[in-house]
């Protein structure tokens, strides 16, 4: 299959050819990992995160296991890398172009010249392991002048299955090619310049070639690895307020926490009975419940009740506190409880869960992130929830002492 036209990107090099669909490519030079054995997962995920010219990342590649933390200084660009990991999930979810990147010339390297065309931009991709075995996508995003996808390339099983160029600037789509090893070996058709192909196979290919199954099934692996994502950034402040009853899943801020207590209390005992004993093991004092009550104007506010029968009210928690109390619900309810939108047609038990946790330690103390990761890494190992996150440098001391933590170490 012919590759896709060539297209000057970020740093003066071209949209990625060709490329060996295997993972476990070296880890870049500014990143180590420590990691325990392997695990195997529930469903598709994500193993490797490429960032080949984005932000302050360039020939980056960084291995992604069940439980994988970022550690470096500031400046080191620890945030870029799980907001790269997140766009390639809206992505894949089918977001528009402009909607995933708000800021796409803060995606561009530092320093990168404009070709003749004035044109710049940034390069990510990732790898996925599942049922069609290892399956890498690449993806090059002109920021400027106008945001679009000018090259993406699908790889598996030894062959360029979808590849898309740029071939004609004044209109708003791109020529793709992709497998079909039928009487005619490669399809043709236009796509979208603002959509990620990948993601639009499933509608496109017919599949009744072997070629065409082929394609199918790592284009159906991508989408639900990357679709299975869920960024959490608890917001203490906003936690603090009673909530109106909702649907009971947790919002990205964790806003809404009384009303996702309410639903683990009345639905999963037997989860709600692991987190209240996780916030006795992380919150000051006694904590013998975890309660909600419904105030006279009808809205929700969470408690917490200590070992003399009295109640707190969670607004008088600490900032840290409350993160670690969300952070403990994400890692023990999983899907059945946060707004993610998972792959609907995939059964629950062939997926596996990632969440985003960008500055996972912030506020907490020593004892709080310890058990964090206690939760986090049977969980990982059990195959249905990954844990991706940054952690300051000292977080990072304390991580390092945890077995099955991949730690990925960045330099400025």
């Amino acid at each position: 299959m012919p590759g896709p036209a060539s297209s000057v990107i970020a740093d003066g090099s071209s949209v990625p050819g060709p490329a060996s669909p295997t993972s476990g490519s070296p880890v870049g030079p500014r990143a180590v990992s420590r990691a325990g054995g392997p695990v195997r997962s529930a469903g598709p995920v994500v193993t490797e995160l490429r960032l080949s010219a984005y932000a302050s990342h360039r020939g980056a590649t960084f291995p992604i296991g069940p439980v994988t933390l970022f550690a470096g200084p500031g400046g080191s660009g620890k945030s870029s890398v799980l907001r790269a990991y997140e766009a390639l999930a809206r992505l894949g979810a089918g977001d528009p172009l402009d909607e995933v990147f708000s800021d796409p010339a803060g995606c561009v390297p530092e320093g990168a010249a404009a070709d003749a065309q004035g044109r710049r931009g940034f390069r990510i991709g990732c790898t996925t392991d599942g049922p069609a075995g290892p399956v890498r996508l690449d993806v090059a995003v002109q920021a400027e002048p106008t945001l679009r996808i000018v090259g993406e390339r699908l790889t598996g099983g030894g062959e360029t299955l979808l590849s898309t160029a740029l071939r004609d600037p004044g209109r708003s789509t791109v020529q793709a090619a992709w497998h079909t090893a039928g009487v005619v070996p490669v399809t043709r058709a236009p796509l979208p310049d603002d959509r990620l192909g990948t993601a639009l196979l499933p509608l496109r290919v017919a599949g009744r070639t072997e070629g065409q199954l082929q394609v199918l099934a790592a284009a159906e692996q991508m989408v639900v690895a990357l679709r299975s994502v869920f960024a959490c950034e608890p917001q203490p402040l906003r936690m603090r307020a009673p909530v109106p009853p909702g649907d009971g899943r947790l919002h990205r801020s964790c806003d809404n926490l009384a009303a996702v207590l309410e639903r683990t209390y009345t639905r999963c005992g037997q989860r709600h009975a692991r987190l209240v004993a996780a916030a006795h093991a992380g919150c000051a004092g006694p904590v013998t419940a975890l309660g909600v009550e419904r105030l006279t104007d009808g809205s929700l506010r969470a408690t917490v009740g200590r070992g003399d029968g009295g109640v707190t009210p969670v607004g008088r928690l600490g900032d840290g506190e409350l993160r670690y109390l969300a952070l403990a619900l994400v890692l023990l309810n999983g899907p059945g409880v946060l707004a993610v939108d998972a792959a609907g047609e995939v059964p629950a038990a062939m997926q596996t869960l990632t969440v985003l946790a960008d500055g996972l330690d912030r506020d907490l103390d020593g004892r709080q992130l310890r058990e964090l990761l206690a939760l986090a890494v049977p969980i990982g190992a059990a195959g249905h929830l990954r844990l991706v996150g940054t952690v300051s440098e000292p977080g990072a001391v304390r991580v390092r002492e945890t077995p099955g933590v991949t730690v990925v170490d960045l330099e400025p």
